[in-house]
């Protein structure tokens, strides 16, 4: 390995590759399927609060997971130590599995591909240009209007290099760099104290962020919100016709559609789509891609956390329901090929289906059209939290921006608007698809089974007749 390689991360202790390639052939040739994952990580976060630096962590860690599958069984051990006698510890676990029957699962197609150089972000940018940036942040915004009473910045970034090996002799390592700005802005006018936010980021190194016109455009958009919500409304509650805006808030799609595409819901019967391949689930124009090879993206991978090379997968097309999300496992055991999406938290967590960007593709309506239909409804332009029972779709979700629709054309700004339903649902009151796709702008992370990892999101402007929000106004 050259001093450039970022594998030394890897094998800089007890292990070098030839002996890791030789513990994976071992220990999983009885297995169905499995690998030797290791994982290298560096992280570092800034919070800049009330015009000063409030917390710099900075952790750098790494381990191994030993991962052997027979049939619908999984054997999974891990450690924080890379070497040969921790990977030999690891694998009495699996002695707990069954001799495989069948043939070996083959490898993943080999790519050439590789999304990112091996550049570290933490590493090319001094420590002190980092909190010049947040105090340029927190200056800025002040300065902005007198209104604003108090300014939040987080700067993060983080470093990854993992490498899958097989028994079969499958190697394959992937750098992922990763950064993210999220600007906090409270603003105040009498007794009354309202919130906006706006974050962006991707895998791409510190010097996007550093540029004025990427924080200055982060701070415009968070004061916007804020200033918008000092003069919001009680919103109303009811069955209402409503418009979300493109971008962020495909989130509801992601939350409360895309959990229930994925494979093992599928393959378990569990999802309310089990079983659906072929039929019609949505309004004719809807058509939700999954894509984890898009440039810079916050949830792409040049592999997935099983060594198979990302790419578009086709969900729903034109309303009919044509794809799952599959890892490796699921897909073998219904028959298909593997998507792509088997992905973990880290070396110490198993691989599982899991969504990289997924998002609704553009249609033929032009947006200002599509409000111009509403007579009385609500412009859900941002999100914030929400609950999502994942198997069922049914949501909850917060705008933390929203505008009640009057005669076709916005009217006031509303706060404590909620909507309520369930994605089934939601998917078949599609009236309307703008022609202005956007994906969001960088901040997703998505959770499941207790694993959270970095995704993306989006939509364009879409009409949807009849969803119920819940509001505190008559």
């Amino acid at each position: 390995m050259t001093l450039h390689d970022p594998r030394r991360f890897l094998y800089r202790e007890a292990l070098d590759p030839d002996q890791a390639k030789r513990l994976a052939a071992r220990h999983l040739a009885g297995c169905d399927d499995g690998e030797l994952y290791l994982q290298y990580r560096g992280a570092e976060a800034f919070g800049f609060d009330d015009g000063r630096l409030k917390t710099a962590d900075y952790n750098t860690g790494g381990g191994f997971g030993l991962r052997g599958v027979t049939g619908e069984t999984t054997a999974f051990a891990h450690a924080n130590e890379i070497s040969a006698a921790a990977i030999e510890r690891a694998a009495q676990t699996l002695q707990l599995l069954d001799p495989a029957k069948g043939p070996h699962a083959a490898p993943p197609p080999r790519t050439n591909m590789a999304m990112y150089g091996a550049e570290d972000p933490l590493s090319l940018v001094p420590f002190a240009q980092k909190v010049a940036l947040c105090q340029q942040i927190d200056a800025a915004a002040r300065a902005r209007d007198p209104r604003v009473a108090q300014v939040s910045v987080g700067l993060q970034a983080s470093w990854s290099v993992v490498e899958i090996v097989r028994a079969d002799g499958f190697v394959a390592t992937d750098v992922r760099p990763l950064v993210r700005l999220n600007v906090t802005i409270v603003a105040k006018e009498g007794d009354r104290r309202e919130t906006g936010f706006h974050g962006l980021g991707g895998r791409y190194l510190y010097d996007r962020l550093l540029e004025p016109a990427t924080w200055n455009r982060a701070i415009d958009i968070a004061l916007a919100q804020a200033l918008t919500n000092l003069q919001a409304v009680d919103a109303p509650a009811g069955e209402m016709t409503v418009v979300c805006g493109p971008g962020w808030p495909g989130v509801l799609l992601h939350e409360a559609v895309g959990h229930t595409l994925e494979g093992d819901f599928n393959r378990k019967g569990t999802s309310t789509f089990s079983g659906r391949i072929g039929q019609r689930i949505a309004a004719a124009g809807v058509t939700v891609v999954d894509d984890g090879a898009m440039s810079e993206r916050r949830g792409s991978l040049s592999i997935d956390d099983e060594g198979t090379p990302t790419g578009r997968t086709t969900l729903i097309e034109d309303g009919i329901l044509v794809g799952y999300l599959q890892d490796r496992l699921n897909a073998r055991l219904m028959g298909v090929e593997p998507t792509g999406n088997g992905r973990r938290e880290s070396f110490a967590h198993a691989p599982m289906p899991r969504m990289t960007n997924t998002f609704m593709l553009g249609g033929q309506d032009d947006p200002a059209e599509l409000l111009g239909r509403v007579k009385d409804g609500i412009y859900a332009k941002s999100f914030g939290g929400g609950q999502v029972d994942i198997t069922s779709g049914k949501f909850v979700f917060s705008c933390t921006e929203a505008y009640r629709i009057r005669g076709g054309k916005l009217a006031e700004p509303l706060k404590g608007a909620t909507l309520i339903g369930d994605g089934p649902t939601v998917l078949t009151r599609v009236k309307g698809i703008g022609n202005d796709l956007a994906l969001d702008e960088g901040v997703g992370i998505c959770g499941k089974g207790g694993q959270s990892v970095p995704a993306g999101v989006g939509q364009p402007t879409l009409l949807i007749d009849g969803i119920t929000v819940g509001g505190t106004a008559a």
